[in-house]
């Protein structure tokens, strides 16, 4: 085996456990909402008409953080589901998390640019929630359906009205790149049972670094899983 491969095996390895960590330190990384109540209750979730910025839900996919904003954005997060949380153990969280090898993140970052970002994180009022996408269509744990399924179920609701919004365009991104499937304007507007004149018109810039980071994500993993396969 080459370093190159096995350094590829090793990460590849490590992301089927990257949250073992989190678990065993108890740390929080999924809450539903708190106060916002469902418009619609089903066996495998809930559906929220008009969205709910409570439903936090870190690392739900194999989507990694590719940027230093994401990273922030996460590590706030946890700060802020784990309120009260010694400051010694949540710094030893970030740099689990910052550690390329566990498959969180798909850059190295330099432990001062790290020292910083914490202590910023460290330095806010905690009882602020963190800025958080809408979601309309939160699952449980556990449901036993696939992502196509998932996907089919986000459709069928979210299409339901033609009123979609980049929110709702979001949300199906995130399954379609669960599913291994490339995003293009033309499935999300399949999926969203809309117009891909109505994906285009709500596919603002922040959206479109989405679709591309997500693609690149998906293809970079592809590209990995293969070089394993070969060198097995």
């Amino acid at each position: 085996m080459t370093i190159g491969y096995k350094i590829i095996y090793l990460r590849l390895m490590s992301q089927k456990n990257r949250l073992d960590f989190l678990n065993d330190h108890e740390i929080i990384y999924r809450r539903d909402p708190i106060t916002d109540l469902p418009s619609e209750v089903y066996a495998w979730g809930s559906f929220y008409e008009n969205g709910t910025h409570e439903a936090y839900k870190l690392f739900h996919s194999k989507a990694q953080i590719t940027s230093y904003k994401s990273l922030k954005w996460h590590l706030h997060t946890l700060y802020y589901l784990n309120n009260g949380i010694d400051h010694n153990k949540f710094i030893d969280i970030c740099k689990h998390i910052t550690n390329r090898d566990n498959g969180f993140i798909t850059y190295t970052i330099s432990p001062d640019i790290l020292s910083n970002i914490i202590e910023e994180v460290l330095n806010r009022d905690n009882d602020v929630p963190t800025v958080n996408k809408s979601r309309k269509v939160l699952f449980k744990e556990g449901t036993g359906l696939t992502v196509v399924e998932k996907l089919k179920i986000v459709g069928s609701l979210i299409g339901r009205n033609k009123n979609v919004t980049s929110s709702d365009i979001y949300e199906a991104m995130l399954y379609l790149s669960d599913c291994g499937v490339k995003i293009t304007n033309k499935k999300l507007s399949l999926h969203l049972n809309v117009s891909e004149r109505t994906i285009l018109r709500n596919m603002d810039p922040e959206l479109k670094k989405e679709k591309n980071l997500l693609n690149k994500d998906m293809n970079e993993k592809l590209q990995r899983s293969e070089l394993c396969s070969l060198q097995e």
